[in-house]
């Protein structure tokens, strides 16, 4: 289910994609896998910073909007601005679902859901860890 377009500016080809992630983060970035519940690094991650694409490192959720939602995904209530994700209809598993891609490769991070009325916007994008790296507030590598 990897999602390819012409409209993302990072573009590989799956084997592009298999020598730079190891085989879990391939599973869930370009073939749209979810990790188990309560298993990944990022869940407890309490300190400032940026999360960013696990596949090409752009700059997706902030710190500041993370919240602690019960379900066992690292959670946010909005992304780090509107075009850093792509919402996409997802009618897998027989459910009708969004789900969210990196809008700059088009990589699978993980599905926006309606249900969090503890939050500013109401919604929880559900991340899965293998798809984010965390990079901590003063440790941004200087381009």
């Amino acid at each position: 289910m990897s999602h390819e377009s012409p409209e993302y500016t990072v573009q590989k080809s799956d084997a592009e994609w298999r020598q730079t992630l190891d085989p879990k983060r391939f599973s869930v970035l370009r073939n749209a896998g979810t990790e188990r519940a309560w298993s990944g690094s990022l869940l407890d991650e309490k300190r400032s910073g940026v999360y960013t694409c696990g596949a090409c490192n752009a700059e997706l959720f902030s710190s500041g909007t993370k919240f602690e939602s019960g379900s066992g995904w690292p959670s946010f209530y909005e992304s780090i601005n509107p075009s850093a994700v792509q919402l996409i209809t997802d009618r897998s598993h027989g459910m009708s679902r969004t789900e969210v891609v990196c809008a700059a490769c088009g990589s699978h991070l993980g599905h926006l859901f309606d249900d969090a009325r503890q939050t500013p916007t109401g919604d929880r994008y559900c991340m899965n860890s293998l798809s984010l790296n965390f990079a901590p507030e003063g440790a941004v590598d200087p381009a």
